[in-house]
């Protein structure tokens, strides 16, 4: 057993509480080994080897990986007129959806069809491996992922509570559930972060960027188990140039075995971005801090320029549009800037301790093109099958499956918009691999990126067979028809025209010469490039000198996603997000005592945010379509949760800055303030 929580005997019985007994029945001799749990640890001389069972295993150590050019980076660095260096720890955390993770698994004894209903983001990839790992043919494995009451990435992983409740459903030839409670969510499923990151700005003199290098520490947990693309150990922490045109960078990142729980997964970020985009915007911020310069105006300086899009980063990245000076000036004309710094300093200069944060994030969402990126072999595109009935109504069935974010809403307005059916009249389907086309689901925001428009090219490919119908039902030639949503109509003659309906109909009943009958189609989603939303967030904050605590007093978040298709869904994805990064900003943190025990297994410990501490939030908006995607949209839902915890922190750490203390690791905590105001004097 490497890690609390990890699963040692099975118990199978009429009921829950029948089987509470008989686990507690069981007992088990253990001999208590020396507990590794950080990185530091997991290396240093001496420490116990966790995976001693792995042949031609001698340490702790996972992995190296690198991006960027090493030497181009020290011949820069060698150059600059400042180096500025912050070392940084992004905490544990975790997803902590509403529901924990379950399954009820039913394996017919007659047919050999196993039948397992299941929590899972990304129900397809799930019935592979089941069938990878269990022999079962494939065709015989049927997954159906209901509601399943949040996922945020925690619902991703294969546990082995599927697997176990699935081989006792065929060893007793009954259907078998599996439930897990808040404690066993908590200390054993995916984790987020957990990222020991180093970060060095090179700073000429005057005040532009010259060069980024970065080292991370990342604690895998017992088992190596990063949900995220195969070819990225770190998963897409190289994006961690973020919004500035930097010429060069060097990333390096090792991976430890700990022994904690392993499954580090995309939290409500696009594998590992939000470790990135953290590490950069507390870096620009401290660098401003140290130059003397106005966070707002170094960033600017620094900024990527509309006109060099698509650009490319100096660690491989190719974004595809943006407008960042915009995203900034729309933030800072909302919060006030100008007048609110003068508002600080009058405060300061009365002893109030009180600052502003500045994040300016881009986000690289939307895994991705398939000769990039996969998981487990299989390649991230995503699917769309949309069948148009006789009378006009339409079912569409998608790969991805829905946690909440409106998928439902969204993808029926996408059908709407191409081809003029009200949404009302088309039923969205998803999370069952009996009817669904194949997808690698929904996480890392990808579902409007991939499968978004994966849903706007079938309705287009229906649209020219739809228009093939229309030039027979009206006897002219297809060239000589136009589209109007909704209908095709003879040009220079709009009354001659036929709806989407009646084209419908005559898929069915009177179609052309030769041509098949029907009216559907199924496309499959290989996006050729990554999509790049990125925003400016401001935050301000009162620090009580007294107590340590903190107070939000404004929350600014100004969002670039590309097109919107549905923009109360966006502001709601928004909202959420802000609130996930203010938890994990100041409140939430799983870590372990030094026998590797987890202080933070229920919500007594792990505090989340309600709607009694988290702030107002003001929203806008700037709109920079994608070029590469078909409706110009880039995905929005993990981008407040990416970019809005440096925000939260840089606003604290210019409250500090005054008094000489430029570093606090998350969660800032009023104990954490509190101690760092008095090793300088200030606290009252």
């Amino acid at each position: 057993m490497r890690f609390q929580g990890q699963e040692v005997a099975a118990v199978v019985a009429e009921t829950k509480y029948l089987a509470e007994d008989a686990r507690d029945a069981i007992v088990v001799e253990y001999e208590i080994l020396p507990a590794v749990i950080s990185p530091d640890g997991a290396k240093a001389a001496g420490a116990a080897l966790i995976r001693d069972e792995k042949e031609g295993q001698k340490d702790n150590h996972i992995y190296h990986w690198e991006s960027g050019d090493k030497a181009k980076t020290q011949a820069a660095f060698a150059k600059a007129h400042k180096v500025v260096r912050l070392q940084t720890f992004y905490p544990r955390c975790h997803p902590a959806p509403l529901e924990t993770c379950g399954c009820i698994a039913d394996v017919n004894g007659a047919t050999g069809k196993a039948t397992i209903y299941m929590t899972s983001q990304a129900p397809h990839a799930i019935r592979t491996v089941f069938a990878l790992v269990t022999g079962l043919p494939e065709q015989q494995i049927r997954i159906i992922s209901p509601d399943i009451g949040g996922g945020f990435g925690n619902k991703v992983p294969v546990y082995p509570g599927y697997v176990v409740a699935t081989a006792a459903s065929l060893l007793i030839g009954r259907p078998v559930k599996w439930v897990e409670d808040r404690t066993e969510n908590l200390i054993s499923t995916g984790f987020a972060r957990d990222f020991h990151m180093t970060g060095d700005l090179a700073v000429d003199d005057k005040g532009k960027m010259l060069a980024l290098r970065v080292h991370l520490d990342s604690d895998n947990g017992a088992f190596f188990a990063d949900a995220q693309p195969s070819k990225f150990k770190a998963g897409l922490f190289h994006i961690v140039t973020g919004s500035y045109d930097i010429p060069t960078a060097h990333v390096t990142a090792d991976g430890y075995y700990t022994n904690k729980a392993p499954g580090g997964v995309a939290f409500r970020c696009s594998f590992r971005v939000t470790e990135a985009s953290y590490l950069i915007e507390r870096l620009v911020t401290n660098a401003a801090i140290e130059l003397g310069i106005d966070q707002a105006e170094f960033r600017k300086k620094n900024f990527i320029k509309p006109e060099q899009f698509p650009y490319h980063s100096a660690t491989g990245w190719v974004y595809d549009s943006g407008d960042y000076p915009k995203a900034m000036d729309v933030a800072l004309e909302k919060l006030g800037y100008t007048e609110l710094r003068k508002d600080v300093e009058a405060r300061r200069r009365k002893g109030e301790v009180t600052g502003i944060g500045i994040a300016s994030f881009t986000e690289v969402v939307g895994a991705g093109h398939g000769a990039e990126f996969d998981i487990l072999g299989l390649r991230m595109f995503d699917s769309a099958e949309l069948r148009i009935h006789p009378t006009g109504k339409a079912m569409l069935r998608m790969g991805t499956k829905s946690q909440g974010q409106g998928h439902e809403t969204t993808f029926a307005q996408i059908v709407t918009e191409e081809l003029g059916i009200p949404a009302a009249d088309v039923a969205v389907e998803e999370g069952d691999t009996d009817t669904a086309p194949y997808g690698l689901g929904t996480y890392a925001s990808r579902s409007t990126p991939v499968a978004g428009a994966a849903t706007a090219m079938v309705s287009r490919k229906i649209r020219e067979k739809a228009r093939k119908i229309a030039s027979h039902l009206l006897e002219a030639a297809e060239e000589d028809l136009e589209w109007e949503v909704g209908k095709f109509y003879v040009k220079g003659s709009p009354d001659r025209s036929k709806t989407i309906q009646d084209i419908a109909f005559a898929a069915y009943t009177n179609l052309p010469v030769g041509m098949e009958a029907g009216l559907e189609g199924v496309h499959y989603y290989d996006p050729p490039n990554m999509t790049y939303p990125f925003g400016t967030y401001a935050v301000v904050v009162d620090v009580d000198k007294g107590t340590g605590q903190v107070k939000v007093r404004r929350m600014v978040a100004v969002d670039d996603c590309g097109v919107r298709i549905n923009p109360m869904i966006v502001e709601g994805q928004i909202h959420g997000g802000l609130t996930e990064g203010f938890g994990i900003a100041f409140m939430e943190l799983i870590t372990f005592d030094s026998e590797g025990n987890c202080i933070g297994s229920n919500f007594m410990d792990y505090l989340l945010p309600t709607a009694w501490e988290t702030p107002k939030f003001e929203l806008g908006e700037t709109v920079t379509p994608s070029p590469h995607h078909p409706l110009g949209a880039k995905g929005v839902g993990e981008s407040a949760t990416v970019g809005s915890p440096a925000a939260y922190v840089n606003a604290v750490i210019d409250a500090l800055s005054p008094y000489g203390i430029t570093n606090i690791d998350m969660p800032i905590g009023p104990d954490k303030v509190w101690a760092a105001l008095r090793s300088k004097g200030v606290t009252e």
